[in-house]
């Protein structure tokens, strides 16, 4: 095993193979913030965000804190940027995972993925083109090919760039994270023959708000039909040794959370305004 560079997937490997991450604004003063936290990564939220591939690329750059880079003795950036892109998975689209993964983005969350052929573009979209016979051809890659400034934000050579920008786990060496939303119940219904028929996928994230949308329950995460769709989820990602993510975790419930299985943990990235509150009722205000 060559050195790890994408810190989500290194964490999804050690110990006990859990990954944390936050949805962040591709802004500069939340890449500072987060730059210095301790999560695994974090996942610009550039689907219910504008989608500006220019605040994407500073953004990123403001994630590189060389103190950081120097102590731990890798070129990688120690706050694994993924990028969480706009399109639903029906829409078939592959050009905005390509222009993140052309900035140096390890990773594409993809909203509402609901079918095998869905999934399959979606892990497509992350792999350059193998020969007919070649080895882990399949799914056979669509990126086109401009890896200038990738290689440049990994600190590689375009050479060492393309034998590390392949999908994990189907590429053991690879340092891409494919992530696919699980949002709706068709998804909760073809999620077996998902898992059976696509490899490559890196990771399920359970997109909470969407499915109490459908199942008419808004936001009301403890709605018993939801839970037994997760449940349903989790158990499908264990027995396919595929990571499984929460969005929605805090200190009430991460302790069980991370008993109940799930790896790709997402924290809410809130402010602390813990002082201000203390020095309002100190001063009368509260």
């Amino acid at each position: 095993m060559t050195e790890r560079l994408n810190g989500v997937i290194r964490a999804l490997t050690e110990g006990r193979r859990i990954a944390f991450t936050s949805f962040i604004q591709a802004e500069v003063e939340n890449a500072v913030a987060f730059a210095q936290s301790d999560n695994d990564g974090v996942v610009f939220e550039l689907e219910h965000n504008p989608w500006d591939i220019r605040a994407l690329r500073e953004a990123m750059q403001f994630l590189l804190l060389r103190e950081r880079i120097v102590r731990s003795g890798s070129l990688a950036c120690q706050m694994t940027p993924l990028v969480r892109i706009p399109p639903s998975g029906s829409e078939m689209n592959q050009w905005f995972a390509k222009q993140a993964l052309d900035l140096g983005a390890y990773g594409i969350v993809w909203p509402r993925i609901s079918t095998p052929e869905e999934a399959y573009n979606a892990v497509a979209a992350c792999r350059y083109p193998r020969r007919p016979g070649a080895p882990l051809r399949e799914p056979a890659g669509l990126r086109g090919d401009a890896p200038m400034a990738a290689a440049r934000y990994w600190g590689l050579s375009q050479q060492q760039y393309y034998r590390k920008a392949d999908v994990w786990p189907l590429a053991p060496d690879g340092e891409i994270l494919v992530i696919l939303m699980i949002e709706d119940i068709t998804a909760i219904d073809n999620l077996e023959t998902i898992l059976k028929e696509v490899p490559g996928i890196g990771a399920l994230l359970i997109g909470e708000g969407d499915l109490t949308q459908e199942l008419g329950c808004p936001r009301q995460y403890d709605n018993p039909e939801l839970l037994q769709m997760m449940d349903h989820v989790l158990k499908l990602g264990k027995a396919f040794d595929v990571p499984v993510g929460h969005p929605h975790v805090n200190e009430n419930n991460v302790s069980r959370v991370i008993d109940e299985g799930y790896r790709f943990l997402m924290t809410f990235p809130r402010r602390d305004f813990s002082a201000l509150r203390e020095g309002r009722r100190l001063a009368g205000r509260a």
